[in-house]
C-alpha cells in the first residue's frame, strides 16, 4: 500500500520538496520512517521525481550531530546529502525571505516552517515531503506526511 501511495504522489509531482525531517530518518535510519524515507530517496536517487529542499535544511540537520560533537555523523549528513542525485538545494534568497513572510503572516507559519514552503513553491514543487500537518494550510503543496503512512 505505503510503495503504490509513493508511485501515486511521483506521478502526480514532476518535482518535490522535502523538509528536514525525512532526510534525518533516511540518513539515521529511523526504525519507523525508514521503510517510507528508503523509497522516497529511492525514488529521487533513481530520477522517478526531483527533489528539492532548502539550504536551511542543511542547517537543520546538523545541529544534533555538532551538540553531540559526532564529526563522523556530521560528515554523513554532508556527504550524502550535498552528493545526493536529483536533489536541489535551493538557496535562502531575497524573493524567498519575501515570499516566506507573506506565507508567515497568512498561515501563522514558525519562521523556518515559512521558509521550506517558500523554497518549495519557489523551486517549482508541488508536492511536499513533510511529517508536520501545518504545511496543509498551504494551499500551492499537496503534502505527504509521514505519520500518515507509518
Amino acid at each position: 500500500m505505503v510503495a503504490a501511495a509513493l508511485k501515486r504522489f511521483f506521478r502526480k509531482h514532476r518535482v518535490i520538496a522535502l523538509d528536514t525531517g525525512p532526510l534525518i530518518y533516511f540518513v539515521e535510519g529511523h526504525p519507523r520512517y525508514l521503510p517510507l524515507c528508503e523509497g522516497i530517496f529511492e525514488g529521487v536517487e533513481s530520477g522517478a521525481v526531483k527533489a528539492s529542499t532548502s539550504t536551511l535544511t542543511l542547517l537543520e540537520t546538523l545541529v544534533r550531530p555538532y551538540q553531540l560533537k559526532n564529526d563522523e555523523l556530521v560528515l554523513k549528513f554532508y556527504s550524502l546529502l550535498t552528493t545526493y542525485p536529483n536533489l536541489t538545494w535551493i538557496p535562502i534568497t531575497l524573493n524567498i525571505a519575501d515570499m516566506a513572510a507573506r506565507l508567515r503572516a497568512e498561515h501563522r507559519l514558525k519562521t523556518p516552517d515559512a521558509i521550506q514552503a517558500a523554497s518549495a513553491i519557489t523551486s517549482d514543487a508541488t508536492g511536499f515531503v513533510c511529517n508536520d500537518r501545518a504545511f496543509r494550510k498551504i494551499p500551492e503543496l499537496d503534502c505527504l506526511i509521514l505519520d500518515d503512512y507509518c
